[in-house]
This record gives structure tokens, C-alpha cells and sequence, in this order.
């Protein structure tokens, strides 16, 4: 969220951001609201003291009438702070959802648009393959190798899930390991991550667990919900920490499943494995000092080119524009890989994600830091959070299956992921 002495400081500035990210958010309320509350934390203030000077005048020798005053008096200012901090406690009650609705401020170069037309294309890396033969869609190629089973994980779980086997499941494991081995060697830390966590922290990283726009999979009466993203667990899991700023960075690598309702997702371009219920997905997430956070974003967004070249698939990075960042990033970028088997020619699919969140996850999760004696900036304050996907697998291995496929219906492992794998190509099965 963002600070509220920020938005009554900057209420035009922040207007204007809700209007580019095309939200809506009551901001007279919550301004009127913030105004309220500081009056009612001042009106307590004052009658604490008089309290405190009244309980205090009644510690000497006193005539009966003046006794009596005081004690009149004491009452009547017990009453009175009780009355002001029950309507602080309604104005705050109030005021909280209304404050965790503002979305972050957009960077000033974030293109401004509503939908992921407006992205802006700043580089692209390889050239997307020729065939000399009709091109199939990674379903086809997925039933053909008998890599996935669709209809029976809709028997069994519903549409949008799937089974992996044979050599998918090599491959699955083969990417995860990969991008693993190369997130270590930068200095990330990997960890397994639990698949729920509790409500306040999917909150405190920005993610509705309830209503009908929520895409999280509540668990009912236990307070949790299943995670979209590690990005959920990581950034919960130092929540509540003070950092002293010469151990930042802090750079985590995570390997989750990932749940996501997906609700109201249709089309073409959602079928397969592309936009399901459940997929594996390792996550980068990095909290480092506020004058450092934009360094870390490039170096995440260099990080997914990496994993990326090294799978030799034809990519373009995109600059999200401010309706598509959601309400926690300050600046995203995108991965786009080329996907021959989308619509008749082919078409860019997202692939991967980076974004720098700045302290808008981190005011709600407590995260702050400390510098030591000496040290230039803000002695303290709240962590910068960023995070970036390094391998979401089922997007990645469409994008495998369908540039690398072969006119004998067999389909290439790209030669960085083949060790990994334990085989070099994936032919039909009789």
C-alpha cells in the first residue's frame, strides 16, 4: 500500500495514476476519511493528557468540593475517550480497505494504455522458425508424443488441468532444473515453498483472496488460500523483518506449483497448457535497499533473457502498460516468446514476467531495513520488493514443443536443456 501521508500530499499526482490504471478508488472518501482520523488521533491525545493531569491532581490534600470536581471531571473524560476512540476505531475500519485499494504509483515511462495492446516492445532476441511442413499447435504435438493427457485430468479435476507422462514429465522436472542451476549461480537461494498461505499475507503482497474477481483459490474456514505464484510465499517469508541494509540484497529462488482460478479465460489462445488451473513454476524474488530496486529489475528482466537464449527460443521483451501492471508494481516488463502453433501464423505468448514492486508489498508485510552509523540515505525504512518469473514450465514448454518440432513429428531438445533432460528429442509413439 501506499503512504497515506503520500496520497494527502500528492492527491493529484496519485488521482491521475488511479486513471491511467483505469481503477476505480473512492480517493474523496478516503482522503475525508484520513483527515478524520488524524482529527480523532489528536482529539485522543489531548484527553489522555487531561486525564493524566487530572489523575494527578487528585494525588494532594484537596478540599471536598474540589475533590468532587475532579471526580466529575475524570469521568467525564473517560467517557469522552472512549467516544473518540470507538469512532477512530470505525474511521479506521473504513479507512483500511479504501487505502489498500490505491494501486502503486506507475513509473513515468510505463506506457499508458488499459489492455496488453498498449504494451510497449522495446527489444527482441532470435528469429521465429520457417517450416517446410504445416506447423502443429503444442496439443497436437503434446497427444502425439503422448507427453499430456487433457481428457482424463478433466474426468478427474475438471477443464484446465492436466496430466504429464513419458517424457513430459522428464522435461518438467528437466526446466525446473535448469533455471535452478542458473539462478544459484547469480547468488539466489533456492527453496521449495509451501502451496497455501494464510490470507494476510496474499493481502500484504496484493492479491484478493475473496470475491468474484479474485483468481486465488480460497480454502474455506482455515483463513489460507492456495498460492498463484511463490511470489506469494517468498515475499511472506520474511515479512515483519528489519534488514540491516549490509545484508541486502536478499535474493530467493522458489519452486511452487502454482493454483489460479482463471475465471471468465476463454479462447483459443487459452486452451492446452497454456492458461490452466495448476502448473510448476520457479519464481525470482529479490529485497534490496529503495535506491538499488531499479538495478535489481534489470537484472531480473537479464536473468529471464538468459534462461530464455539458452532454451534458443525467439522472444521480445515488452513494458507493460499502466492498465495491465496490477495494483502492486511500480514498472513490469514481459517476456513474449513466439509460439508458431497461435492463430494461422503464429503469435507472441507471455512467458514470463518481471516486476519491481517497490515498498507498496513491503508497508503491508513490515519489511523494513536499518543502515549503520554513517551510512548515506534514510537511516531506516521499508525494503523494495521485486520479483520475476525465472521458468513458468507449461508456458515454456509450449513454446519448446512448438518452435522445435520436426517435419517426422518428432520435436528437438534445445542443446542447454538436453543434460538436463537425459535425451535429445522426443519422437512419436507408436
Amino acid at each position: 500500500m501506499l503512504d497515506l501521508k503520500f496520497v494527502k500530499e500528492n492527491a493529484g499526482a496519485v488521482r491521475t495514476n488511479i486513471e491511467n490504471r483505469f481503477m476505480k478508488v473512492d480517493l474523496d472518501t478516503l482522503l475525508s476519511l484520513y483527515d478524520r482520523r488524524a482529527a480523532l488521533s489528536l482529539q485522543a491525545g489531548g484527553l489522555r493528557q487531561r486525564r493524566n493531569e487530572n489523575a494527578a491532581a487528585m494525588k494532594g490534600p484537596l478540599e471536598p468540593d474540589r475533590r468532587a470536581a475532579l471526580v466529575e471531571e475524570g469521568k467525564s473524560l473517560k467517557e469522552q475517550i472512549a467516544a473518540c476512540e470507538e469512532e477512530l476505531g470505525q474511521v479506521e475500519a473504513r479507512l483500511e480497505p479504501l487505502a489498500a485499494s490505491i494501486p502503486n504509483m506507475a513509473h513515468p515511462d510505463a506506457p499508458i494504455g488499459r489492455e496488453d495492446k498498449s504494451n510497449l516492445e522495446i527489444s527482441r532476441w532470435g528469429t521465429p522458425p520457417q517450416f517446410d511442413f504445416v506447423p502443429k499447435d503444442h496439443v497436437e504435438l503434446a497427444l502425439a508424443l503422448d507427453m499430456a493427457d487433457f481428457d482424463a485430468a478433466t474426468k478427474v479435476s475438471g477443464p484446465k488441468f492436466y496430466y504429464l507422462k513419458n517424457r513430459g514429465v522428464f522435461l518438467e522436472l528437466a526446466l525446473c532444473r535448469y533455471a535452478l542451476d542458473i539462478l544459484s549461480a547469480r547468488g539466489f537461494t533456492p527453496l521449495i515453498t509451501p502451496d497455501i498461505a494464510r490470507e494476510e499475507v496474499l493481502l500484504g503482497i496484493g492479491f484478493n483472496p475473496r470475491g468474484e474477481e479474485s483468481n486465488i483459490y480460497t480454502l474455506e474456514g482455515t483463513g489460507t488460500a492456495l498460492v498463484g505464484t511463490a511470489e506469494i510465499t517468498l515475499g511472506g517469508y520474511y515479512a515483519g523483518a528489519t534488514f540491516a541494509s549490509r545484508d541486502l540484497p536478499v535474493k530467493l529462488a522458489g519452486l511452487s506449483h502454482c493454483f489460479r482460478r482463471e475465471a471468465g479465460a476463454a479462447g483459443q489462445y487459452s486452451k492446452g497448457l497454456y492458461r490452466v488451473h495448476q502448473f510448476t513454476k520457479v519464481e525470482m524474488f529479490i529485497y534490496c535497499l529503495p535506491e538499488d530496486s531499479e538495478k535489481y529489475h534489470r537484472e531480473i528482466l537479464s536473468l529471464e533473457e538468459e534462461i530464455f537464449r539458452g532454451l534458443e527460443i525467439p522472444y521480445r521483451v515488452v513494458d507493460t502498460c499502466t492498465g495491465d501492471l496490477g495494483a502492486p508494481a511500480y514498472r513490469k516488463f514481459d517476456l513474449e516468446a513466439w509460439m508458431p502453433g497461435r492463430g494461422e501464423a503464429g503469435d507472441w505468448g507471455e512467458i514470463t514476467s518481471a516486476s519491481n514492486c517497490t515498498d507498496y508489498q513491503a508497508r503491508r508485510l513490515g519489511c523494513r531495513f536499518k543502515r549503520g552509523p554513517g551510512e548515506p540515505g534514510e537511516e531506516r525504512g521499508f525494503v523494495h520488493m521485486l520479483n520475476g518469473t525465472a521458468v513458468a514450465v507449461s508456458r515454456a514448454m509450449i513454446a519448446i514443443l512448438e518452435n522445435f518440432q520436426q517435419a517426422d513429428g518428432s520435436v528437438r531438445i534445445p542443446a542447454g536443456l538436453a543434460p538436463y533432460a537425459g535425451f535429445d528429442s522426443i519422437s512419436p509413439r507408436n
